[in-house]
């Protein structure tokens, strides 16, 4: 009868395969410590040949010492070269991602958009609040293009960003400042691009 993988015993770690999994158990058998210790040390070179990368710095050494104390489950009473992970810290669950709450108001201009609106009214009428709202409507202009596929009027961006804003930056046609002028020239300039290689090509 065919035995098959999935009916076998579990693997800790399944990319070093079964035959040093088995190596790993046969190590624990070993009464002697002297012996153990040899094979042990066995193990984690072919470990180690298995990655080569992992010879270049301490850091993927202790790796390798890791990843033979979970394969042993623990239980590989040797001299380790260095301290190995804990069981009990190996078993500990990360601490929780915190997420932030609220909807976004428009999902295609993302939390970001908002969060930058958020700073540019809270700053004071200068040359560099207006470069952050030149730079705010050019994101929105990349963010709404990412989602719609669609062109969009400069006056939709404006609208969008007195709503955003709540009348707190309020532009009119022809008050943007360069870096938004700049975008527009750009996404011109590339598509004639684009229409010139397809006549050619």
């Amino acid at each position: 009868m065919m035995e098959y993988n999935t009916k076998k015993k579990r693997l800790p770690l399944p990319e070093y395969g079964r035959a040093v999994q088995k190596m790993v158990d046969h190590a624990l058998t070993i009464e002697e410590r002297e012996e153990r210790q040899k094979c042990a040390e066995t193990i984690v070179s072919i470990m180690g040949g298995m990655f080569p990368t992992a010879k270049e710095s301490p850091e993927e050494i202790r790796k390798l010492w890791d990843h033979i104390a979970i394969m042993s489950d623990f239980k590989l009473d040797i001299d380790y070269p260095c301290e190995v992970i804990r069981k009990e810290k190996f078993n500990q669950l990360p601490d929780a991602i915190p997420y932030l709450k609220g909807e976004v108001k428009n999902r295609h201009y993302g939390r970001f958009v908002e969060e930058m609106i958020t700073i540019a009214c809270e700053m004071e009428e200068g040359e560099e609040r207006d470069n952050l709202i030149g730079l705010i409507t050019v994101q929105m202009k990349k963010d709404y293009l990412a989602w719609n596929k669609d062109t969009v009027t400069d006056k939709h961006i404006f609208d969008d960003l007195r709503e955003y804003s709540n009348g707190k930056i309020d532009i009119q046609e022809g008050e943007i400042k360069n870096s938004y002028n700049q975008y527009n020239n750009f996404a011109r300039n590339n598509q004639k691009r684009k229409k010139i290689f397809k006549k050619k090509y």
